[in-house]
Protein backbone atom coordinates (compact mmCIF):
# COMPACT_ATOMS: atom_id res chain seq x y z
CA UNK A 1 0.00 0.00 0.00
CA UNK A 2 1.76 3.26 -1.13
CA UNK A 3 0.50 6.41 1.09
CA UNK A 4 1.08 9.84 -0.73
CA UNK A 5 1.53 12.24 1.96
CA UNK A 6 1.65 15.54 1.68
CA UNK A 7 2.34 18.15 4.84
CA UNK A 8 2.11 21.86 5.59
CA UNK A 9 0.85 22.91 2.57
CA UNK A 10 -0.12 26.84 3.08
CA UNK A 11 -3.48 28.24 1.72
CA UNK A 12 -5.05 31.30 2.43
CA UNK A 13 -8.69 31.94 3.37
CA UNK A 14 -11.95 33.34 4.61
CA UNK A 15 -13.17 30.50 7.15
CA UNK A 16 -14.12 31.00 10.49
CA UNK A 17 -16.64 31.77 12.83
CA UNK A 18 -16.12 35.71 13.53
CA UNK A 19 -16.73 38.19 10.31
CA UNK A 20 -13.39 39.74 10.86
CA UNK A 21 -12.00 36.42 10.50
CA UNK A 22 -13.86 35.90 7.02
CA UNK A 23 -13.19 39.57 6.01
CA UNK A 24 -9.56 39.24 6.20
CA UNK A 25 -8.84 36.03 5.68
CA UNK A 26 -6.23 34.28 6.87
CA UNK A 27 -3.56 31.41 6.23
CA UNK A 28 -4.73 27.65 7.31
CA UNK A 29 -2.21 24.68 6.99
CA UNK A 30 -3.07 20.76 5.08
CA UNK A 31 -2.02 18.04 6.44
CA UNK A 32 -2.75 15.09 3.47
CA UNK A 33 -2.34 11.54 3.43
CA UNK A 34 -3.96 10.02 0.27
CA UNK A 35 -3.70 5.51 0.37
CA UNK A 36 -3.50 5.28 -3.57
CA UNK A 37 -3.03 1.41 -3.26
CA UNK A 38 0.24 0.20 -5.78
CA UNK A 39 -0.65 3.84 -8.22
CA UNK A 40 2.97 4.73 -8.42
CA UNK A 41 4.67 1.69 -8.06
CA UNK A 42 4.94 1.40 -12.17
CA UNK A 43 7.01 4.55 -11.85
CA UNK A 44 4.58 5.92 -14.70
CA UNK A 45 3.41 9.58 -13.83
CA UNK A 46 -0.14 8.72 -15.39
CA UNK A 47 -0.47 5.86 -12.91
CA UNK A 48 0.20 8.41 -9.84
CA UNK A 49 -1.42 10.69 -8.14
CA UNK A 50 -0.05 14.69 -9.20
CA UNK A 51 0.96 16.07 -5.85
CA UNK A 52 0.35 19.30 -7.75
CA UNK A 53 -3.04 18.46 -8.54
CA UNK A 54 -4.22 17.73 -5.15
CA UNK A 55 -2.64 21.03 -3.66
CA UNK A 56 -4.15 23.29 -6.48
CA UNK A 57 -7.29 21.09 -5.19
CA UNK A 58 -7.43 22.15 -1.74
CA UNK A 59 -6.46 25.46 -2.80
CA UNK A 60 -9.63 25.68 -5.61
CA UNK A 61 -12.28 23.98 -2.55
CA UNK A 62 -10.80 26.53 0.33
CA UNK A 63 -11.21 29.36 -2.22
CA UNK A 64 -15.22 28.26 -3.81
CA UNK A 65 -16.67 29.42 -0.48
CA UNK A 66 -16.55 30.35 3.15
CA UNK A 67 -16.74 28.28 5.77
CA UNK A 68 -17.61 28.75 9.65
CA UNK A 69 -15.91 25.75 11.09
CA UNK A 70 -12.69 23.91 10.09
CA UNK A 71 -14.42 20.52 10.18
CA UNK A 72 -17.02 21.47 7.37
CA UNK A 73 -13.66 22.69 5.03
CA UNK A 74 -12.20 19.47 5.90
CA UNK A 75 -15.00 17.54 5.34
CA UNK A 76 -15.29 18.99 1.95
CA UNK A 77 -12.14 18.77 0.98
CA UNK A 78 -11.84 14.78 1.50
CA UNK A 79 -14.85 13.90 0.27
CA UNK A 80 -13.73 16.01 -2.88
CA UNK A 81 -9.92 14.37 -2.60
CA UNK A 82 -11.30 10.90 -2.40
CA UNK A 83 -13.49 10.82 -5.61
CA UNK A 84 -11.36 13.27 -7.53
CA UNK A 85 -8.27 11.14 -7.52
CA UNK A 86 -10.15 8.20 -7.09
CA UNK A 87 -7.97 7.19 -4.00
CA UNK A 88 -8.49 4.32 -1.44
CA UNK A 89 -8.46 6.02 1.63
CA UNK A 90 -7.75 10.17 2.66
CA UNK A 91 -7.52 11.64 5.72
CA UNK A 92 -6.93 15.52 5.75
CA UNK A 93 -5.67 17.89 8.70
CA UNK A 94 -6.86 21.51 8.49
CA UNK A 95 -4.73 23.98 10.98
CA UNK A 96 -5.74 27.06 11.89
CA UNK A 97 -2.30 28.73 13.22
CA UNK A 98 -3.97 32.05 14.17
CA UNK A 99 -6.59 30.84 16.68
CA UNK A 100 -5.75 31.97 19.80
CA UNK A 101 -6.39 35.50 21.31
CA UNK A 102 -3.74 37.87 22.16
CA UNK A 103 -1.43 36.24 24.84
CA UNK A 104 -1.78 33.16 24.07
CA UNK A 105 -0.53 30.86 21.54
CA UNK A 106 -1.03 27.76 20.03
CA UNK A 107 -3.04 26.22 17.19
CA UNK A 108 -6.38 24.55 16.32
CA UNK A 109 -6.51 21.66 14.02
CA UNK A 110 -9.25 19.25 12.90
CA UNK A 111 -8.74 16.14 11.46
CA UNK A 112 -11.37 13.89 8.94
CA UNK A 113 -10.80 10.43 7.44
CA UNK A 114 -12.69 9.29 4.37
CA UNK A 115 -12.27 5.09 3.69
Amino acid sequence: MITVEIRGLRVFGHHGVYEEERAQGQDFLFDLELEVGDRGASDRFEDAVDYMAVARAVREISAAREYFLIEALATAIADDLRTRFRVKRVKVRVTKPSVMPAGLEGMASVSVSRP
